[in-house]
């Protein structure tokens, strides 16, 4: 071999090993924007109060673009922007923020706006609107997977299993279970809240009893009713005293003056969300309610949020 031939030889070696450093540097280099892309956060939208707290809850709230109306709590969660009411959301509304994934609960709708939002192809995870300790442990379970924060997500959950543990002991301890009377005054005519609601679901956890019963949802509330019930407390929402413009002004609709909690003006409200959202503060709202409707000295309270609330 001449000089020349080793001389090529060498060259084509050098050309050849920095090709293939230049397509090692260029596999590196995609790997690493594929990395990058994969490891994005989903952009969330969260139609339900109670999914919006327990993404706050997981410490996920990076992944949040929006929220719906009825999402009140943390205070970060009114500053982002909204998707309207959970049950009468626009397809183009949420489209425009671009998600990657929305967390809804079964009470969203209407139906043929989440078919259009299914048909992009956006995913979209549902849990079912019960009002129960074990669905809220079950939508902690399904955003925890949403947001790939599982670890977060069990953390959570024995929590709350042990937190309520602990309301459930000091409830048992009372001698009493008081007659609760729940009153939805939100918008329109007074209403009363019978079996399956969330308001029933809460007086039952709070060691009470719905004074009213027989039906199921919410029907207009009757002087006859009221006098029939005869509650030991009045329960309402923080939301629901501002809108009818008082206690006095609640004592006055049919009846609730003449039992023997509006005599002894035993009116006792919580904000909306906390009172029937069954997020993750509910061992807290459970424990709350159960001390509060056993105290003699049970009075309204005066401030409120005036968003929409949540289903009760």
């Amino acid at each position: 071999m001449n000089l020349r031939d080793s001389y090529d030889d060498r060259f084509r070696g050098v050309r050849k090993g920095r090709r293939m450093r230049f397509a090692f540097g260029a596999l590196i280099f995609g790997l690493a924007l594929l990395g990058v892309a994969s490891a994005q956060a989903p952009r969330v939208v969260s139609v339900g109060g109670s999914l919006t707290e327990i993404v706050y809850a997981l410490g996920a709230e990076k992944q949040l673009v929006a929220v719906d109306t009825t999402s009140l709590y943390p205070d970060a969660a009114l500053k982002l922007p909204k998707v309207g009411y959970a049950r009468q959301l626009s397809a183009e509304g949420v489209l425009a923020l671009r998600p990657t994934l929305i967390l809804a609960t079964s009470e969203a709708g209407p139906p043929n706006a989440l078919e259009q939002l299914r048909a992009t192809g956006v995913k979209i995870e549902s849990t079912s609107a019960e009002h129960s300790f074990d669905e809220l442990r079950n939508k902690v379970k399904v955003v925890a997977a949403a947001v790939g924060m599982p670890d977060a997500g069990r953390a959570l959950e024995t929590k709350l299993v042990a937190d309520i543990a602990e309301a459930s002991r000091w409830i048992a301890a009372q001698p009493s279970r008081p007659r609760v009377l729940f009153i939805l005054s939100h918008s329109g005519a007074a209403q009363v809240s019978g079996d399956g609601t969330a308001a029933d679901a809460m007086i039952k956890l709070a060691g009470g009893v719905n004074a009213v019963s027989g039906f199921k949802g919410y029907k207009p509330l009757t002087a006859e009713a009221a006098i029939g019930a005869n509650p030991d407390v009045i329960l309402t929402t923080t939301q629901g005293v501002a809108a009818i413009g008082g206690i006095d002004k609640l004592l006055s609709q049919p009846g609730l003056g003449l039992t023997a909690a509006g005599k002894a003006r035993r009116v006792l409200d919580m904000e909306a969300l906390y009172l029937l959202g069954f997020g993750p503060r509910l061992p807290q709202a459970v424990r709350e309610l159960a001390k509060r409707m056993r105290d003699p000295q049970t009075a309204v309270a005066t401030t409120a949020r005036t968003s929409p609330s949540p289903a009760p």
